[in-house]
């Protein structure tokens, strides 16, 4: 069985049949939603702007 870490909670979570993966549940999936929507996350600017023509 294929197992995984949640990248929230650090769980251990299995991968088949789990419909909240990567992460082990709903609660952790939210969570990690409310950090991309409080801005938590960003992605760096000099990084994208050196590969786009």
């Amino acid at each position: 069985m294929h197992r995984l870490t949640c990248p929230t909670c650090h769980a251990d979570v299995v991968w088949p049949g789990n419909p909240h993966r990567p992460f082990c549940s709903l609660v952790c999936r939210l969570i990690d939603l409310g950090v991309w929507l409080d801005e938590g996350y960003r992605i760096d600017e000099r990084q994208h702007s050196d590969n786009v023509s």
